[in-house]
């Protein structure tokens, strides 16, 4: 009953409006959009006044976006510090490495891991350059396909200045141990500026940011059931107030740049109203924050529990680890994985996997050793993988479609190679 009335809340959450009938593992590229969201995108999209002006519709839309904020603070687990929107993730990253980079110390390093996005690491480079500063990368485990806290103490040194972090990769969905990372960092580097890139992860458990020790954090909405084109951020009161692009006479801790899209904040209050339902299932608490990190544990169980589904199978049914012929990325029994599984079918092109899974309708896709992807996919030397990733409205009986179909795919594959021989 309460998968039906979760799912009842997204849009095409079973059928494609080009494809029909179809299931969705391709969430880590773009989760399902709330239909709250795609309602109150429509009704502000028409309103053609601005904040900040005396009049009824003014007035409403400067209390649609304090009341978001307030919402963003009590998602993120946060007291201080502006939480803002900006064009994307990426972009509110960007940002963020920037300031950090130019306002802390001259001199030193920054420090980052070869399992992140480019988000960071592209911001880092550029910005460590430009700021005199050596740029260090910890390298990530190619079996585990994750970072630890021993690998980041084997760069950082008492002149890091600056560190970013990923919370989940959207390559493997390895999540990482942050408050282990960070107080190996902090040990060594007390002051370092810590950035960390929540854009895969913040779908797929709570967040307690003021428990991490960190001074930036950035979403991108469209990966947390919402539109795309915004992110929103939070700063620590000290990230916030180094020099960085704004208006003067603007706080020092302002970074909004123009005037504000008020139906992104209007969205990010939908889905936080979401998860605040959610977890109303899981918890009798009438405190909003105490409903989300409910929501937040009962969907890190589910995926956990679809996750195991895949690996391992059910009955007849084989799972991965009992067709031979796929390779799964970090192995099979991987306690950091989250809502993801990536995998290659031996001897098959992934192109060819995705399509044949698409024709059976099932939505899945090719990652590449690009710029995005090949710092997970050249050390292992495969230059592509399939990117099966799920969320908490997804189901067992997905679960199971799937693996009947690949199963079959695999088959297929090993049969036609065997008449080739």
């Amino acid at each position: 009953s309460l998968m039906n009335q979760i799912r009842d809340r997204f849009c095409h959450v079973d059928t494609c409006p080009y494809q029909g009938p179809r299931i969705f593992f391709e969430n880590a590229g773009g989760g399902l959009t709330l239909k709250s969201v795609v309602e109150v995108n429509t009704e502000l999209a028409g309103i053609p006044d601005n904040q900040g002006r005396d009049n009824p519709a003014s007035h409403e839309l400067v209390r649609i976006i304090a009341e978001a904020r307030d919402n963003m603070r009590t998602f993120l687990g946060v007291k201080e510090g502006p939480v803002f929107t900006g064009e994307s993730g990426t972009e509110l990253i960007f940002r963020m490495v920037r300031a950090a980079a130019l306002g802390s110390p001259a001199g030193g390093n920054m420090i980052g891991s070869t399992l992140e996005h480019p988000a960071t690491v592209s911001a880092s480079k550029r910005w460590a350059e430009i700021a005199g500063k050596e740029y260090r990368a910890a390298v990530h485990d190619n079996a585990s396909a994750s970072i630890t806290a021993s690998d980041y103490a084997a760069i950082v040194d008492a002149d890091t200045r600056v560190a970013t972090i990923i919370h989940t990769s959207p390559v493997t969905g390895m999540t990482v141990d942050i408050p282990a990372v960070v107080k190996t960092i902090r040990s060594v580097s007390p002051d370092c500026i810590i950035i960390l890139d929540g854009i895969q992860h913040a779908a797929h458990g709570g967040l307690s940011i003021d428990e991490y020790d960190i001074d930036g954090y950035a979403v991108s909405a469209y990966k947390v059931f919402s539109r795309h084109n915004y992110g929103f951020a939070w700063l620590s009161p000290r990230l916030a107030t180094l020099p960085h692009d704004h208006l003067d006479g603007t706080p020092d801790d302002f970074w909004e740049m123009g005037t504000r899209d008020t139906s992104a904040f209007a969205c990010t209050s939908k889905v936080i109203e979401y998860f605040d339902w959610l977890g109303s299932h899981f918890t009798e608490s009438e405190d909003r924050r105490t409903r989300i990190l409910a929501a937040g544990e009962a969907i890190a169980e589910h995926e956990h529990d679809l996750v195991d589904l895949m690996i391992n199978g059910l009955g007849e049914q084989k799972g991965l680890r009992d067709m031979p012929e796929v390779f799964v990325i970090g192995g099979h029994d991987n306690p950091a994985r989250e809502g993801m599984v990536s995998i290659i079918v031996e001897g098959k092109p992934c192109a060819e996997v995705v399509a044949d899974l698409n024709a059976k309708g099932i939505r899945t896709h090719v990652r590449k050793a690009d710029y995005f992807s090949g710092n997970i996919l050249e050390p292992l030397g495969r230059p592509t993988c399939i990117r099966v990733s799920m969320c908490h409205y997804n189901t067992e009986q997905e679960v199971l479609t799937f693996l009947r179909e690949l199963e079959s795919i695999v088959k297929a594959h090993v049969e036609a190679n065997a008449s080739a021989a």
